[in-house]
């Protein structure tokens, strides 16, 4: 049997939050039931923001009511306590909280210093604990900050260690500008799986200069067997200069796919879910491999 690695698309919130056009409830619905269709089951569905700051992720608790039920695994941000609260009445499965390893990157994200989003989190790890509740916590600019620069390692990993002590189930590694390079990612990311095990934790990565794959790659290497991914490479954080798109669903699945491990997607589906939201944003929803799917679909080889 194939070994599984968990793919988790964050397209329907992190790639739409920065588009041009920004798509009604029920577009976003169709997005993630044709990701659901491909075998994708694990999708950040959308984040309880602000609209004013954040008016693509209006109407998110809408777009939960209107999901499937079944061996499915959906997420959505929360920036606060009061998104925990709208979080944890609209029915979602899961939450995500993110802490930068920067101060700067937290006060431009969630106007919070670093102690005070610590202090958010751990506050949240605590209610979802008596709640039983699932709460991922997610370690912003893990690698480079856009305002501060690199990171040291020991910030990072001693991040993880209280996240975890906090009760933390998962903490998720995200290169929010892409600028890390694979020899960057293997590096931190053995050292966080020899402390604390590859089954706690998962990477992000976005394709600023080209890396992603490459740093999934380095990931895998490590043991990591979960990753966040974006159908048609969208996304792109608002609050970090020079953020674009995340490493693309497709991208990653094929490479994964033919390292002969078992994502359980259908690639020629999850070509469809890109047309499909390249049609909704108008925007360039185009992975690298794209080119070379589409002619194995038309050769009938997928």
């Amino acid at each position: 049997m194939a070994e599984k690695i968990i793919i988790n698309d964050v397209g329907p919130r992190d790639g739409l939050q920065n588009q041009a056009v920004t798509l009604e409830p029920q577009q976003r619905v169709a997005l993630i039931r044709a990701l659901l269709t491909a075998g994708v089951k694990h999708i950040e569905v959308g984040s309880f923001v602000s609209p004013t700051a954040v008016p693509a992720m209006r109407g998110t608790a809408e777009v939960i009511a209107a999901l499937p039920r079944g061996d499915f695994h959906f997420s959505a941000l929360i920036p606060n306590l009061k998104g925990y609260d709208l979080a944890k009445a609209s029915g979602i499965d899961t939450v995500s909280l993110v802490i930068a390893a920067s101060n700067t990157m937290n006060e431009k994200n969630i106007r919070m210093n670093n102690a005070q989003v610590l202090s958010f989190a751990k506050d949240v790890l605590g209610r979802a604990q008596a709640d039983n509740f699932r709460t991922l916590a997610c370690i912003a600019t893990a690698w480079e900050c856009p305002f501060e620069g690199l990171i040291p390692e020991k910030t990072v990993i001693d991040l993880c260690a209280e996240l975890f002590a906090a009760g933390a189930p998962e903490v998720v590694l995200a290169d929010t500008i892409g600028a890390a390079s694979p020899a960057q990612v293997k590096s931190l990311m053995s050292k966080l799986v020899a402390e604390f095990g590859a089954q706690r934790l998962s990477c992000h990565f976005h394709d600023t200069r080209a890396m992603g794959v490459a740093n999934v790659y380095a990931a895998v290497e490590c043991g990591v067997r979960k990753f966040d991914s974006s159908i048609g490479g969208l996304g792109g954080c608002p609050f970090a200069p020079g953020a674009s798109g995340n490493v693309a669903t497709e991208d990653v699945v094929l490479m994964l796919n033919q390292m002969g491990f078992d994502t359980g997607i259908d690639l020629a589906k999850l070509v469809l879910a890109a047309d499909l939201v390249a049609e909704q944003t108008g925007a360039h929803a185009t992975a690298n491999s794209a080119k070379w799917i589409k002619r194995q679909i038309e050769k009938g080889l997928l």
